[in-house]
């Protein structure tokens, strides 16, 4: 039977994890690793941190009125657009 073709989001992803595997000294093709900036970091908080961020935005709008939301986006388009010297 033939392999099946993979697309090029599968195909970059295996790719990655290979360069990985091989950086950490796993000799497994295709084999899924934990990174080392991973280790150490406690699991529970790195859920915590990233619940946190998938309902920033929306909670932030929630949390402003419409004058405010435009003061900081005024505020950002400043900070960016400003000329450096």
């Amino acid at each position: 039977m033939p392999k099946q073709k993979q697309d090029v989001a599968q195909w970059g992803h295996s790719i990655m994890q290979q360069v990985i595997a091989k950086a950490e000294g796993v000799n497994m093709p295709g084999a899924v690793v934990e990174h080392k900036f991973s280790a150490g970091k406690n699991p529970a908080a790195v859920a915590l941190g990233r619940l946190g961020g998938l309902k920033g935005g929306k909670a932030r709008v929630a949390a402003t009125t419409k004058a405010q939301r435009q003061e900081i986006g005024r505020k950002g388009a400043e900070k960016r657009w400003r000329k450096k010297d």
